[in-house]
């Protein structure tokens, strides 16, 4: 049985095609994610310690590959690295449990216009009354990934941010941003962060469009 390797480094080599089948789209992406990853309020170390956890959020194995290598060459530590991963895993998770209130909502068939209301996050403790040891044991996990280690506060609250926007919970949004504002993020860094995640989504996007065409030419 021929086993057929979806994901291999020499895919991306087809990527330039996209120049010449949507050039235009191709060179205003390409100019958006420069400008997104450049050094502004943020370092362009930290915009890549953000893009790395953003990569895991979307799985792009390309994204993670390319950056990776870009933040080991700003002086990113494994260590550092390894943080960063975990803040991602934390937020993603956080996510799905959050996302929990809503489910409590269906299943209660609570007939409310309004699905996401910050009130509805008071319902998580509910979890406890028949999950009370996994419960206790992601909130240990979640508060030991946001804790200050090689990465202060500050850094770990802006992936947060960054890692809320490509999981889309509003929740994770709202805490967050509230967390990086106590920790003296100033708006201009919190805008920084999520337009690195907007790059590194469209990125992820972008850089799955050469398994399209390895299928395409099948």
């Amino acid at each position: 049985m021929t086993v057929q390797t979806l994901y291999k480094r020499s895919n991306m080599n087809r990527l330039g095609e996209f120049g010449k089948l949507t050039p235009d789209a191709l060179q205003s992406f390409v100019q958006f994610n420069n400008h997104a990853l450049a050094e502004e309020h943020l370092s362009a170390k930290l915009k890549e310690l953000i893009a790395v956890a953003v990569a895991h959020t979307t799985g792009c194995a390309y994204c993670i590959d390319t950056h990776v290598k870009k933040a080991k060459a700003l002086g990113m530590t494994k260590e550092e690295m390894a943080e960063v991963i975990l803040v991602a895993t934390a937020l993603k998770a956080g996510a799905a449990l959050a996302h929990g209130v809503n489910a409590l909502n269906a299943f209660d068939e609570i007939d409310n216009e309004e699905l996401y209301k910050a009130s509805y996050i008071n319902r998580l403790p509910e979890f406890l009354t028949s999950n009370e040891e996994s419960f206790k044991a992601f909130f240990a996990f979640d508060k030991q990934a946001m804790k200050r280690g090689l990465l202060s506060v500050k850094e770990k609250e802006l992936i947060a941010i960054a890692v809320a926007h490509t999981t889309g919970c509003p929740y994770c949004i709202d805490i967050h941003v509230k967390g990086a504002k106590r920790a003296k993020a100033t708006k201009e860094e919190i805008a920084e962060s999520i337009i690195v995640a907007t790059a590194l989504k469209a990125g992820s996007a972008l850089a799955h469009g050469v398994n399209a065409l390895e299928s395409y030419d099948q």
